[in-house]
């Protein structure tokens, strides 16, 4: 299961920060997963934080295709339950999956995500995470 993978280092990280943060968005999902529990859902609990899943792509539920421009967006549904949002971060730019984690509605999620992703399809949290990582990565790889 990709959180018990990931929530380790993510556990280490957070035990080495000096203030407690007041919102997590996490590349992954919160409750539009298959038990409900994604690693944002699994992070907030653990750790009460406020969580927000924004996923590159779909792992279940049904969707239409939100319309072109930047906050349009279309519920993620399984099983008659809305589960998330497929999100639209930037004007005819694949959208986003959004949903819960913890300690957070729907509607607040989306509005942080749009928030957070003022030039680019995804959240800055997230692209200069990956980016961090990319670097680090092309160091360590030309070291060998």
């Amino acid at each position: 299961m990709f959180s018990f993978r990931e929530l380790p280092s993510i556990a280490k990280a957070l035990g080495n920060l000096k203030t407690k943060p007041d919102l997590i968005v996490c590349d992954g999902q919160g409750i539009a997963h298959p038990r409900r529990f994604g690693l944002a859902s699994h992070l907030g609990i653990l750790f009460d934080i406020p969580t927000i899943g924004c996923g590159k792509t779909r792992l279940l539920g049904q969707t239409d295709e939100p319309g072109m421009k930047k906050g349009d967006y279309m519920p993620l549904i399984d099983n008659g339950e809305i589960i998330g949002n497929t999100l639209r971060t930037q004007d005819n730019i694949k959208p986003v999956y959004v949903s819960i984690g913890h300690s957070i509605s729907l509607q607040t999620a989306c509005e942080w995500v749009l928030r957070l992703s003022p030039q680019y399809r995804l959240p800055e949290t997230t692209r200069q995470a990956d980016h961090a990582v990319r670097m680090a990565l092309a160091e360590y790889n030309s070291k060998q």
